[in-house]
């Protein structure tokens, strides 16, 4: 098997993305609510932007890190309008898990905050693996594919 370089990730990288909550942003619009205030799946999905963000400049060639392990708390209401701050700090590098903490603020209210745990991945084996068999997903993964 060939190794990869080291992407030299280290604790400390950082980034953060910004975003005008719309009414397509809401728990109303993507479900998870019947409230016109910024939904959780989109406070998650901008934290997984700002995590991704914060490794882009030193992803090695075919390689990518996927999200594995999330822990959110969302504590706050953002209303539509408003204007949301995602950040990630890299907290722990453990071989190819990489640990963020992170945070959505709207200036003066922490809406959110948690960790995200992301694993380093080789891009082409992953998608490989993913639709890779066209039997259902059955194959290669310890339960026999149909005949």
């Amino acid at each position: 098997m060939e190794q990869k370089p080291d992407p030299g990730f280290t604790a400390g990288l950082s980034a953060h993305v910004q975003l005008t909550v719309t009414d397509s942003d809401t728990a109303q619009a993507v479900g998870s609510g019947d409230v016109p205030v910024l939904g959780t799946p989109r406070v998650l999905a901008l934290v997984e932007a700002a995590t991704v963000a914060a490794t882009a400049s030193r992803m090695p060639p075919g390689m990518t890190t996927v999200g594995i392990r999330v822990e959110l708390d969302h504590r706050a209401p953002t209303p539509v309008g408003r204007t949301v701050v995602a950040r990630a700090q890299l907290a722990k590098v453990d071989g190819r898990r990489l640990l963020f903490e992170v945070s959505v603020s709207d200036g003066t209210t922490t809406a959110a905050e948690g960790r995200v745990e992301r694993m380093l991945v080789d891009r082409h084996r992953f998608v490989e693996r993913a639709f890779g068999d066209q039997d259902g997903g059955t194959a290669g993964a310890g339960r026999p594919g149909p005949e």
